[in-house]
């Protein structure tokens, strides 16, 4: 791995998340390369970094083992296509974190026999605490995937799926989760503000309790089921709480929210076919 060259096509949030990662992960700053359009981002990250940025994606891509696409999903096709048309692929590991977009896609538009990795990552993955989900192309072997998964393990845990088709499932759940638990934060804030507390002490509450909560499930050996039970008292606070989320279908809700951004993973999936 110290030994790759990485290139990012793209260097906003999430390539610029995965380059502090690696770099606090002990890959050297000169192992890193970046391409971005926009002068203004190529000097931000060639001085938050101290690597090479160049102006042209297929300048950056011609000097890497691994090429990570980290751009929009909607310029995918013409990134692609240039940098393919203009070296070659061979032996090169692709790595694309852009949304929807399915590998059989991007190896229409490689037109090339490519290792091609798909991958998922999350908000959280800018500070080094994102969730991530992998998928591999039939071209990939056993050295490119640990590649693959160094690479989104240094801004967070990474895991593999077991068809491509649960991607879909992934966005719903870590991709666009992030936002679920910022509402449901969001709400607890305002009524507690509503109920009596300052804003200072009603938004340090949540965080904490969030936090807490999540780090309890992530290091207790217990299903979040249980440590529900353990906190919920019969007869006290919480089980009075727990029950109006009951009565109110709160389950139910939450798989209609899941399953809505679910089928507008799948929607966007098909819009780039070729």
């Amino acid at each position: 791995m110290e030994n790759l060259t990485i290139a990012f096509i793209g260097s906003g949030n999430i390539a610029s998340s995965m380059i502090g990662g690696l770099i606090a992960n002990g890959i050297k700053p000169e192992k890193l390369i970046a391409a971005d359009a926009d002068k203004t981002q190529q000097q931000l990250i060639s001085e938050k970094y101290g690597i090479r940025v160049f102006n042209v994606n297929y300048d950056a891509a011609k000097h890497a083992d691994v090429i990570i696409f980290a751009v929009k999903p909607q310029v995918m096709p013409t990134v692609v296509k240039e940098i393919a048309e203009n070296i070659k692929i061979e032996n090169k590991l692709i790595v694309s974190v852009a949304a929807g977009v399915k590998l059989q896609s991007i190896a229409n538009w490689l037109d090339q026999s490519s290792a091609i990795v798909r991958t998922m990552p999350n908000m959280p993955a800018l500070i080094q605490a994102g969730a991530s989900a992998l998928y591999a192309n039939e071209f990939t072997n056993d050295k490119q995937r640990n590649t693959a998964e160094t690479i989104m393990r240094s801004v967070g845990a990474a895991i593999w799926l077991d068809a491509e088709e649960q991607m879909d499932v992934v966005t719903a759940l870590s991709g666009s989760g992030p936002a679920y638990f910022f509402y449901f934060m969001e709400l607890m804030e305002k009524n507690a503000i509503e109920m009596g507390l300052n804003k200072e002490d009603a938004h340090l509450l949540t965080i904490e309790t969030a936090l807490g909560a999540a780090k309890m499930a992530l290091l207790s050996s217990y299903e979040p089921t249980t440590l529900r039970k353990q906190v919920s008292s019969p007869g006290g606070t919480t089980e009075q709480a727990l029950n109006i989320f009951i009565q109110g279908k709160l389950d139910k809700l939450i798989r209609n929210a899941m399953d809505a951004a679910k089928r507008r993973s799948v929607e966007l999936s098909k819009s780039f076919k070729d």
